[in-house]
């Protein structure tokens, strides 16, 4: 199926596309610290597109280029002439010369200050400029010694910010966003599947549980003769460093930074060792109690009665043994599934693969790098039957908002094409309208009520008291022409916490005016959180599932949302955008 194609081809990006958008963020970023032009901000909005659509280019970079030259690099959406010429450039010799200037001029550490909420590019120029702080320890030792403050814009309670952002910042470095590394993990999965004698392979651990960091890597197989598994797998070209082997067990760091172990078992082993390194650990903790209490031992061997193994080659017979319903892997987090496996109430989870559209898509009319039809044929290829169109609203100048007639005259030009598209695909006009400091909306009623779809999304001052940020979300969902809260905490995992907000009360508001909150799919976001998600499920609030695609390939981000969805326990009636679309706009506001 398509579906399964163009994800396939989101999993196969490979590292050159990595290091290519690398670069033009770096040189976004330094564009944006250095320059004092104007039109610097717009300048570095152009690499930063560049970056954002060669990682999700489905192939190598320095292929096309091989293939067609600076033309097949022109042909790339968001690629003009001058960064085109960049980019040979870096093919050719590993290097820009414009970035290692840049990089000469404001020697800073740009991987340890990109992305440090609130210490933006000028204000990493300008502590730069009056204290030498180049990196994380410099800024941390800075604010320390009170030396923050002497640059315009920094008070003492801005200090003590920046120190709070700093340990949040560093607590995250030590794990990795499972969409960022999950290529790598399916790649060697699907490697191992390959060796020789191998009955079943996995990545278990927090990857099988779907969580939204990851430590490092369990890989778990099955196989009779182990030496030919660890032979492969210690000798991957993957493989940086190969911290330990034994017979059955090895340790490894990847040359992406991730460690990674591998265990061996025999077949009849094999479902007691998938339950017991898939974890969590307080539910395998729970599991081994309940063996206790009935004259069991449980290790990832088996389970036992005395010496005779009763249980152990399949995960759900281990369940059984212990009474228990088999649940999936993504609510093993101790958190009442236990209690629910015991009484056979575990619900049927969402699935993968059964979101019918996708409500958070963005154009090129406004952030987006491809057209409304490109993005529609993208999806009709990936298996989905409808979109929205949720291009930005006029006060996100930055990324191109639309005015309330631009929205208008997109709504026709919409309508227009869904007259073209083929098989009954729809495209629904939408926005992702501003929530202004206020609660208040940057767009006028009288247009929102004609768009088939309102999101409204809070992008601006992250710093109010809680007590105003869940005003503004809470007014928001009382205004009759929203259906949908987009990201609706606004963190960005690994890097900001998000806005302080009363979520329970923004769940009994959704609750109360039939607002749908969204779990927004980019891996970066996964925002509602678990946590969250369940409460929602719990109070009856319903959800749907986006991408926030900006890019066709990016519709292989759904899984990951759809993951989040079932670690909140969301059955396909909590996620509405498992409806086809007649009924989904039936249902919304």
């Amino acid at each position: 199926m398509l579906r399964s194609r163009l994800a396939g081809l989101y999993y196969c990006l490979t590292k050159k596309n990595s290091d290519v958008a690398k670069v033009m963020r770096d040189l976004g970023f330094l564009t944006e610290v250095g320059e004092d032009d104007p039109n610097a901000q717009f300048r570095a909005r152009a690499y930063y597109r560049a970056a954002d659509t060669i990682a999700s280019l489905p192939e190598d970079v320095a292929v096309m280029y091989s293939r067609n030259g600076i033309k097949g690099l022109l042909e790339i959406p968001s690629i003009g002439k001058a960064i085109a010429a960049k980019i040979e450039e870096y093919i050719k010799t590993g290097k820009v010369h414009t970035l290692e200037k840049m990089k000469a001029e404001i020697p800073i550490n740009i991987d340890e200050l990109y992305g440090l909420e609130g210490v933006g590019p000028k204000t990493i120029r300008a502590l730069y400029d009056k204290l030498q702080v180049k990196n994380l320890a410099d800024l941390e030792k800075a604010a320390r010694e009170g030396r923050l403050r002497t640059v315009p814009g920094f008070t003492e309670r801005k200090e003590q910010d920046v120190l709070k952002k700093i340990e949040f910042f560093r607590t995250g470095r030590g794990r990795h966003i499972i969409g960022e590394v999950y290529p790598l993990i399916k790649q060697i999965e699907k490697s191992l599947l390959q060796v020789a004698g191998v009955k079943n392979a996995v990545a278990a651990g927090s990857v099988r549980r779907m969580k939204e960091t990851i430590g490092d890597i369990d890989y778990l197989v099955a196989a009779s003769d182990p030496e030919p598994v660890m032979d492969f797998f210690t000798k991957m070209p993957e493989v940086q460093e190969v911290f330990g082997r034994g017979p059955a067990k090895a340790f490894v760091r990847l040359t992406s930074g991730i460690d990674a172990d591998l265990l061996v078992v025999p077949e009849e082993s094999w479902g007691s060792a998938l339950q017991y390194f898939t974890g969590s650990k307080e539910h395998s903790v729970e599991l081994r109690k309940i063996a206790l209490s009935k004259g069991l031992r449980l290790n990832e061997w088996g389970v036992f009665k005395g010496e005779k193994r009763v249980a152990g080659a399949a995960e759900e017979e281990v369940y059984q043994a212990l009474g228990l319903q088999w649940m999936p892997p993504e609510m093993r987090e101790n958190a009442g599934e236990i209690e629910l496996a015991r009484q056979n109430r575990i619900p049927k989870l969402v699935e993968y693969g059964s979101l019918k559209g996708d409500l958070q898509v963005h154009s090129e009319n406004s952030d987006g790098t491809a057209t409304i039809e490109e993005m529609a044929r993208g999806a009709k290829a990936f298996g989905l039957d409808y979109i929205a169109i949720t291009d930005h609203t006029k006060s996100l100048a930055l990324a191109g908002g639309l005015d309330g007639q631009e929205l208008l005259e997109q709504a026709q030009k919409i309508a227009e094409l869904n007259d073209r598209l083929e098989g009954g695909f729809r495209v629904l006009a939408s926005a992702e309208v501003n929530i202004m400091k206020d609660g208040s909306l940057d767009i006028a009623d009288n247009v929102l009520d004609k768009l088939d779809i309102v999101g409204a999304a809070i992008h601006s001052h992250f710093n109010l008291p809680v007590e105003a940020q869940t005003e503004r979300l809470t007014r928001a969902a009382k205004n009759p022409n929203v259906d949908i809260l987009f990201h609706p905490t606004g963190r960005l995992i690994n890097k900001r916490l998000g806005y302080p907000v009363d979520i329970e009360q923004v769940i009994e508001v959704a609750k109360d005016t039939g607002t749908v909150l969204e779990i927004d799919a980019h891996y970066d976001r996964l925002d509602l959180k678990d946590e969250y998600a369940r409460m929602a499920v719990k109070k009856g609030v319903k959800l749907v599932v986006d991408s926030d695609a900006h890019h066709p390939i990016h519709y292989a981000f759904l899984m990951f949302g759809v993951a989040q969805a079932r670690r909140g326990w969301a059955t396909p009636a909590d996620v509405l955008n498992t409806l086809p679309a007649d009924r989904l706009l039936k249902v919304l506001k």
